[in-house]
């Protein structure tokens, strides 16, 4: 059963095969597929200001964490004064705790969408990225041809992709996650968890229809290359803690 109704569907489905159509004569056989590259960018054009601000909420959550390790060892026999204080400074500093997570929440939509459309086979069923039907699974790859027939093959270039797309990223959620209590607002056990999160997208790649495969490495891709360079600005000195 569909989590949308049957004329939504429909309306998307057309959506789709007009961003086909109108890239036809660049992708050809592919279009379809491009198509979806082409709706993935727009979705995430269209949560970009989220994104800046989800960044600008982690830089800023970088730049205090020397002042909340202050605020650890001031209060650390007094939880229920630490967990206010903390409160306080980062509402004094208009830093939400919520902005880092809006962009992925708005993409839910999109992502559950293109799942119901492309895992309802009446209506995108013929479609195909090269040897591999957009509306199939890493599993119906293997059991026609393997992991290296020709429907394989295009799932080992996301494989690859998504794992290197993920190893950026636990590198650079290592190197901007404040290494534990005495370095930061995020929990030790919770510092480790965070940056093998990346790896989740392969995960995900091998259990959806292809279509939402490429939507998701596509999407996380963009999230890589934009988290990177709205990072790359150096932070501004820390303030001291006042007493």
């Amino acid at each position: 059963m569909s989590l949308f109704p049957s004329p939504l569907l429909d309306a998307f489905s057309a959506l789709v095969d007009r961003l086909a159509e109108l890239l036809q004569p660049l992708a050809a056989d592919a279009s379809t597929a491009a198509a979806v590259v082409v709706f993935t960018v727009l979705v995430r054009l269209a949560v970009h200001p989220l994104s800046r601000a989800a960044v600008r909420g982690q830089r800023a959550r970088v730049r205090l964490a020397p002042r909340v390790a202050a605020l650890r060892e001031k209060h650390k026999n007094r939880p229920e004064r630490l967990q206010r204080a903390i409160l306080d400074l980062h509402a004094e500093e208009k830093v939400s705790p919520f902005a880092g997570i809006l962009p992925s929440l708005l993409q839910v939509p999109a992502f559950l969408l293109l799942y119901s459309l492309f895992s309802s086979g009446d209506r995108m069923g013929g479609h195909q990225l090269l040897a591999a039907p957009l509306d199939g699974r890493w599993t119906g790859a293997l059991g026609d041809g393997g992991p290296f027939g020709p429907a394989g093959l295009v799932y080992v270039a996301l494989f690859a992709t998504a794992l290197a797309v993920a190893a950026f990223q636990y590198v650079r959620t290592r190197r901007e996650t404040p290494a534990g209590p005495a370095g930061g607002d995020v929990p030790t056990a919770l510092g480790r968890i965070l940056p093998l999160l990346s790896f989740g997208t392969v995960v995900t790649v091998a259990v959806v229809p292809l279509a939402v495969a490429l939507y998701v490495v596509t999407s996380t891709a963009w999230s890589a290359v934009e988290r990177a360079l709205l990072m790359r600005r150096p932070l501004p000195p820390s303030v001291p803690t006042r007493a």
